[in-house]
């Protein structure tokens, strides 16, 4: 049990440790003037099908489109 818990919070450290590279990378790309949540949203649709972030951009544009903020 004891070899566990260790493992465990070994693993919380470098979570942690993960987590502030992280942030340091995002820092880095508004120092170099990139706008964060827009790389962000991009991240999160690198990991998806081609096909479900199509799906979700035609969503987007419909519901944009009835409430007047799209063309």
């Amino acid at each position: 049990m004891r070899l566990l818990l260790e493992r465990a919070e070994r693993l919380e450290e470098e979570r942690k440790g993960i987590a502030d590279d992280i942030k340091d990378v995002w820092k880095e790309a508004k120092a170099r003037g990139y706008d964060a949540p827009a790389l962000k949203g991009i991240m999160r649709m690198r990991g998806k099908k081609k096909e479900d972030v199509a799906a979700q951009q035609a969503i987007l544009d419909t519901y944009m489109k009835a409430l007047g903020m799209m063309a």
